[in-house]
């Protein structure tokens, strides 16, 4: 923990407002009666200066400019009048939370909010003697740039700041040091690595008419590890309501309209699930028993052309999640490229067990992903990506999860192709490939076996398995090809005798 130099006690603890200010309220289209709170751990404090990690797979950091009160003399059942002589004075804070565990926490905010450095506080305290909790000005930056401006007067603060703390006290003693994050009003939003975020409180004197500042709180953002462990506990998940409330609007977070013809990706409907045993026995068929079998039933062209593992030895197992993009042209990548763009959205709403297969015609002068959108399919329960592009970061990525991919290459997305849409037939090395569609891949390529299709071809093919193994040790005793590869006559009948008595 990083004590914030202004703070004369280490806090005994943190408590934050969950919605304090008028226009936070109009923009979540929902006003508390009553103010509530959950605690931030205190070892999530830093100070100005401090950088935040985004933990690299995740997407969802939000930051939360806040007037934070410093409680200096213990209060407990004091009134909403003499509640402010309790108060040692203000300064800024930052509510952070990661968006992506907010769904695991159940409301908790634990995980989301808690974790290290997710409290900036500080620089400096403004005395509570010289402040009318009424005239505190809020100011939040992000790389420079104004993104909430608000105060603390009545007319914008739902619950004053004294009645914050005279609340608090009817439940629990606040001690002196304690700290009461007391909301954050509209403009809180999305941060990612390289961004730097500042939040400062103003006011005027009581007495001398001077302006007091809590000075810039500054807090650059920088990705951190993401080795999150399932075996542990919950993983980052997100959905749209998330992105929603992360970003602050359905526009900002890039979705849909509610009313589109098209339902975006977070809200799309799950794909049939394969079973276990099914899963199982896709995983013991080679792809060349598979697409065999596909030949055989008028299926010819469903080898995805040029595409290989990037790890040898590799299988992959799952339904079809796509994802288009359409050649660079430098306007259109300016408008459907940066921000949350629709090949981050597609790696969000991955679900457990699918493989996100992009069409990125056979291009692979650029990567189509890299190791933090490898992360985030992993935590997600993807079981793995196909591309008919390139893959950077390949190493990494080569560790994360299966990747079948045309080529390797360093250079970002936007050198050859803008992110489109997904959730649509897509055509992947010469194969079209429709969402739900079963995607198995090995050492030989991968095949696409149509959903209904599944079941059938998968039995044919390890039956196919089960003959091709004993005609394979007659050949290496060394008996002749002729009537034994497939078997026939004799040969059939000695086969048929063999399976039998297995």
């Amino acid at each position: 923990m990083s004590t914030p130099a202004g703070i004369p006690v280490t806090p005994g603890k943190v408590i934050a407002v969950h919605v304090a200010y008028e226009s936070r309220a109009a923009q979540r289209g929902k006003r508390p009666a009553q103010p509530s709170y959950f605690l931030k751990a205190t070892s999530s404090l830093a100070a100005s200066g401090d950088a935040i990690e985004r933990p690299a797979g995740t997407s969802l950091l939000a930051f939360e400019g806040e007037i934070a009160v410093v409680i200096g003399r213990q209060a407990r059942y004091v009134s909403e009048e003499d509640a402010w002589t309790h108060v040692e004075g203000v300064t800024g804070a930052n509510d952070f939370g990661l968006y992506d565990m907010k769904a695991p926490d159940k409301g908790s905010n634990v995980r989301s909010k808690s974790r290290d450095g997710y409290t900036p506080l500080g620089p400096e305290i403004i005395p509570a003697a010289e402040v009318d909790p009424q005239s505190l000005r809020l100011r939040t930056w992000v790389n420079g740039e104004l993104v909430q401006d608000d105060g603390s007067s009545a007319q914008q603060l739902i619950f004053s700041l004294p009645r914050i703390v005279a609340d608090l006290s009817q439940h629990f003693t606040l001690e002196p040091g304690d700290v009461v994050l007391t909301g954050t009003p509209k403009g809180s939003s999305v941060v990612v690595p390289g961004d730097t975020v500042e939040v400062e409180v103003t006011t005027t004197s009581a007495s001398t008419g001077a302006e007091l500042s809590s000075g810039r709180l500054v807090t650059p953002v920088i990705e951190g590890r993401g080795d999150f462990d399932e075996s542990l506990g919950s993983v980052p998940a997100v959905d749209e309501a998330l992105q929603i409330d992360a970003w602050g609007s359905r526009e900002a977070a890039g979705l849909a309209p509610q009313n589109a013809d098209n339902q975006n990706d977070a809200a799309r409907p799950a794909s049939q699930p394969l079973s276990a045993k099914l899963r199982e026995k896709l995983g013991e068929a080679p792809t060349a028993g598979l697409s065999a079998q596909l030949r055989s039933r008028g299926l010819n062209n469903v080898v995805i052309d040029g595409v290989s593992a990037l790890v040898p030895g590799t299988k992959v197992v799952g339904t079809a999640k796509t994802l288009r993009f359409v050649p660079n042209r430098e306007d259109l990548f300016k408008s459907h490229g940066g921000g949350y763009n629709a090949q981050k959205r597609a790696f969000d709403s991955l679900q457990n067990g699918e493989v996100i297969v992009i069409e990125a015609r056979g291009e692979s002068g650029s990567g189509t992903l890299g190791d933090v959108l490898a992360l985030r399919a992993k935590a997600q329960g993807a079981a793995g990506v196909v591309t008919d592009g390139g893959v950077r970061d390949s190493a990494e990525v080569a560790g994360i999860l299966p990747v079948f991919a045309t080529a390797k290459n360093p250079a970002v997305l936007g050198r050859k192709h803008v992110p489109w849409e997904s959730d649509v037939a897509v055509a992947c090395g010469n194969v079209t490939v429709l969402p739900g569609d079963v995607i198995v891949g090995d050492d030989d390529g991968v095949v696409v076996i149509p959903r209904d299709l599944a079941e059938e071809v998968v039995d044919a093919a390890l039956a196919k398995e089960i003959e091709d193994g004993w005609v394979a040790e007659q050949v290496a005793a060394g008996n002749p090809i002729e009537g034994l590869f497939p078997p026939k006559g004799e040969w059939k009948e000695k086969f048929e005798a063999w399976k039998a008595a297995r």
